[in-house]
């Protein structure tokens, strides 16, 4: 009997899962306020347990509330799993409570430690919280969520300024409601985030901190925003909440994706307009602000207090707090060897290199970062005490340069991974830039072309093809003409399919159609057909019709669909494309 009414819809599961409970309080004699302290659970998880229109208790709540008024566990996890959605078994979706959620493994910057009797590190601080004018939106659309409403806020701004402080604290209303919270981040954002979104379900908040990793990711930005679209349109999945943080500099390549017409997403439409709302965490508090957060410097909290010391005149507290002004007086302050490693992270951010930054690569570019007389005075150990010198942290918070030891991926298969991948496996130890440094090294080292040492250092460690493609281009830009033909050649045989698809070019425009064709069919091998309407173009322009039909032709064998994306209008295809166009656009073979 039991097992019947498990099968049950979700509803009429949840109600058999708020009703066993509730006879068990009866035959104990309790009521809800003396079941708590039997459970270590708060009043509010019991009194949300039993509640008729709150949510669905979490299998955690399940097994303890069965355990203390003497319930079968299994029977009332199986129908906790149905009454959220999972009956039919499949995976419960992703997330936990947002109580369970330490905000500083939601990349919340704590503001110091505080110590125990002995003078030691005991616990990460969180100061108190100032709202500003950017909290009243963010306020409105978790409201708005709370109610029912499937919504999505990116809150843009510089490093260091309250982003994920503000979104933190805006989704407490929802803990109160019974919200998960999701923070896609490993293996790595882009695919934790590709892999799961299709499962996220009702009153969850996705929580897309530092957003470009999300939707700048090569392979699978397009189709996270695509997924993301699907999830805010669908009302069998709402309400949720999407939330996300931009550095300024993303905002505009990275939020078009989510709107109409932007980034090229066919997915993008009025629905995910109406949903989605961008706000900016600006960088210095106003005069408001600061009385506010005098208030509570008065009041005992300290990290105010001490930031004000430093920041009061700049109003930029936030970025006092997480140690940004720090992080550069340790970099100022440095050993020559030191900055040279900083430097050369710097240089490698900002032209393009991805956040994992080998120790090989960064040792062997740091040479011509010295003048002849700090060279000359460098000892055998000089790279292993530059490292430990960039680690130590500022106000206990930060580190100049952190080693990052990259994971290989252990997840089962899903959609976007075949049971047959194989694990990729971390190639040596790596570092990644503090944020504000990089910052930093994007301005004042804008006008600043790296040294011989670094461009060596490049070629001969650096591995990702999308990493050796941006430093060709980078190289080029600066006339760095060799570096940039033997990267573009490094970042070919590692598989880059703009580098095979540009060499391709470069072979056609030689009159090596041969060579060219050959190049370009390596870049379709890569997953990348586009490279073969580029050199159909390139055949038809040359009075090829002949070779340029045989290229679409490969290209249509390869299930390449997205032309107009490639050409951008119906003009241009009809001319390079044997194809015809149904009244959608979907291009119709002409031959059998």
């Amino acid at each position: 009997m039991h097992q019947e009414r498990i099968s049950h819809t979700p509803d009429a599961a949840l109600t058999e899962l708020r009703r066993r409970p509730a006879g068990g309080l009866a035959r104990a004699g309790l009521n809800k306020t003396q079941v708590a302290p039997r459970t270590e659970l708060s009043r509010t998880t019991v009194q949300l347990a039993f509640q008729a229109d709150g949510p669905v208790p979490s299998a955690p709540t399940v097994t303890v509330l069965a355990g203390a008024l003497e319930l079968p566990v299994g029977e009332l996890l199986a129908l906790q799993r149905s009454a959220a959605g999972g009956g039919n078994g499949e995976r419960p979706g992703p997330g936990r409570p947002i109580g369970q959620w330490d905000p500083h493994m939601l990349e919340v910057h704590p503001a110091g430690t505080a110590q125990d009797g002995f003078g030691l590190p005991q616990q990460r601080l969180l100061p108190g919280y100032v709202r500003r004018e950017h909290d009243r939106l963010l306020a409105e659309t978790v409201r708005e969520a709370g109610q029912g409403h499937s919504r999505m806020l990116v809150l843009a701004g510089e490093s260091s300024t309250g982003k994920t402080r503000a979104c933190w604290e805006a989704v407490q209303p929802l803990a109160e409601q019974g919200w998960q919270l999701w923070h896609p981040f490993d293996p790595t954002r882009a695919e934790a985030a590709l892999e799961d979104l299709h499962r996220v379900g009702p009153r969850t908040v996705v929580w897309l901190n530092e957003a470009q990793h999300y939707l700048g990711d090569p392979s699978a930005g397009e189709r996270i925003a695509a997924a993301v679209h699907h999830l805010l349109t669908d009302p069998q999945r709402g309400p949720v909440l999407v939330l996300g943080t931009l550095w300024d500099d993303y905002v505009k390549q990275y939020t078009a994706l989510l709107t109409p017409g932007g980034g090229g997403s066919a997915q993008s439409g009025e629905g995910t307009a109406r949903r989605t709302h961008r706000e900016r965490s600006p960088p210095a508090f106003d005069p408001r602000a600061l009385a506010a957060a005098t208030a509570l410097a008065e009041g005992g909290d300290r990290p105010p207090a001490d930031a004000l010391t430093r920041a009061r005149a700049g109003g930029r507290l936030t970025r006092d707090l997480a140690g940004g002004p720090a992080l550069l007086e340790r970099y100022r302050t440095a050993s020559p060897a030191a900055q040279a490693l900083v430097e050369a992270a710097m240089d490698a951010r900002r032209l393009g290199v991805g956040l994992h930054l080998p120790q090989a690569f960064l040792t062997d570019a740091a040479p011509d970062y010295l003048n002849d007389t700090d060279w000359n005075q460098l000892t055998d150990d000089w790279a292993a005490k530059a490292y430990a010198e960039l680690a130590e942290q500022v106000h206990g918070k930060q580190a100049p340069l952190s080693q990052i030891t990259p994971r290989p991926q252990r997840r089962p298969p899903g959609p976007t991974t075949p049971a047959d991948a194989p694990s990729p496996r971390p190639s040596g130890p790596a570092f990644r830039l503090a944020d504000y440094l990089e910052q930093h090294g994007r301005t004042g080292r804008r006008r600043l072309c790296p040294p011989a040492s670094f461009w060596h250092a490049a070629h001969t460690h650096l591995t990702h093809p999308d990493d050796l493609y941006d430093l060709t281009r980078a190289a080029e830009d600066r006339h760095r003409l060799r570096w940039a033909h033997h990267l573009r050649l490094r970042a070919a045989g590692h598989g880059s399919t703009n580098a095979l698809y540009r060499l391709a070019e470069l072979r056609e425009a030689a009159g090596d159609g041969e060579g060219a064709e050959a190049l370009t069919r390596q870049a379709t091998d890569h997953g990348d057909t586009t490279a073969l309407y580029h050199l159909a173009e390139l055949r038809e322009e040359a009075g090829d019709g002949e070779g340029a039909e045989a290229l679409a032709r490969q290209a249509a064998d390869h299930g390449r669909t997205g032309i107009l994306g490639v050409y951008g209008t119906r003009e241009v295809l009809k001319r390079l494309w044997p194809y015809g166009l149904d009244p959608d656009g979907t291009p119709t073979p002409r031959w059998q």
